[in-house]
């Protein structure tokens, strides 16, 4: 079973949608215990950094999903989800992060307009099974004003005045910049190779 996590402060609607046209089965949980041992895990965040890893301590969900990711389990990030991945974030004030992946998430500097909001194209950087048959010159939705720059991890970058990373990737961890469920073609594409990972995993991640 897939497991949805709902901290609280997710807009779970589009995803859950999306999912459901695809036949996913799923459940959606703020249980620890539930989302620990499913066989994988999206986690759709959404809002600011500093309150998104609150809401997660409060309830014991980061370490379920530190455990879920321990154990080689497909997790998926979505937005804030994805952020929250790396070693923390200096919107308003430094914040902690899970510490899976390296990098702080930090406001755009350079960008036209923030909130970054509306469609980008998808630029290649590594390739992927989440990204497999993307075609070149994809386009998602995007809306945030922090990000994280393009590093070892980028498997996707987008350009909004300035390069950042769309998709990281380490192992059976996934991010997404972007929202998948509301990004049409390339959302849908994203999702179902996320969906086709739902085996045990053959690399994990550590988390020390």
């Amino acid at each position: 079973m897939l497991a949805v996590i709902d901290y609280g402060g997710g807009n779970l609607g589009s995803l859950l949608a999306a999912l459901s046209r695809r036949g996913a089965k799923y459940v959606v949980t703020d249980d620890p215990a539930v989302a620990a041992r499913a066989r994988a895990a999206i986690f759709p965040g959404d809002g600011a950094f500093a309150a998104t890893m609150s809401a997660l301590r409060e309830r014991g969900l980061d370490r379920a999903i530190l455990t879920a990711i321990e154990a080689g389990k497909p997790f998926l990030g979505i937005c804030v989800g994805m952020q929250i991945l790396f070693d923390g974030s200096d919107e308003f004030g430094a914040c902690r992060g899970l510490r899976i992946l390296p990098g702080t998430i930090s406001r755009f500097e350079r960008a036209p307009r923030i909130p970054h909001v509306g469609w980008n194209e998808l630029e290649p950087v590594a390739a992927h099974p989440l990204t497999a048959g993307l075609e070149a010159g994809a386009y998602a939705y995007f809306l945030h004003s922090y990000r994280a720059l393009v590093g070892p991890d980028t498997v996707s970058a987008a350009t909004h005045g300035e390069r950042f990373a769309a998709v990281v990737a380490r192992g059976n961890v996934m991010g997404t910049q972007f929202h998948p469920e509301k990004s049409r073609g390339a959302g849908a594409r994203l999702l179902d190779n996320f969906l086709r990972m739902l085996e045990p995993a053959a690399e994990t991640v550590s988390c020390s």
